[in-house]
């Protein structure tokens, strides 16, 4: 999986490309890390727009950026989700638990 990171106001996106599963755990982690300690940052949008494949160890991945960034005071969302990652999300229920768009 690629990712990349781009901020603007006090929004961070991480647009990732590829298939989002175990094996993109560092890269993953890698991306938002820096950006929690970053003051400017109040929300994470993670751009799903290229993303082919999520597996179960990806939401796995999502929950526990959604809990670091909670005890940051930040939000995140998930947009641009479609086709069988959108099912998988919303099989998952995530739109209870992730703004998404």
């Amino acid at each position: 999986m690629q990712t990349q990171v781009l901020t603007s106001g006090n929004t961070a996106t991480i647009k990732l490309a590829g298939r989002f599963d175990f094996n993109a755990h560092r890269s993953f982690r890698d991306a938002y890390e820096p950006q929690l300690g970053n003051a400017d940052v109040k929300e994470f949008q993670i751009d799903f727009g290229q993303v082919d494949y999520v597996d179960s160890s990806a939401l796995g991945m999502l929950l526990m950026l959604r809990e670091k960034a909670q005890t940051s005071a930040k939000t995140v969302a998930l947009v641009n989700c479609k086709g069988t990652v959108k099912q998988v999300l919303d099989i998952a229920n995530f739109g209870k638990l992730f703004q998404m768009r």
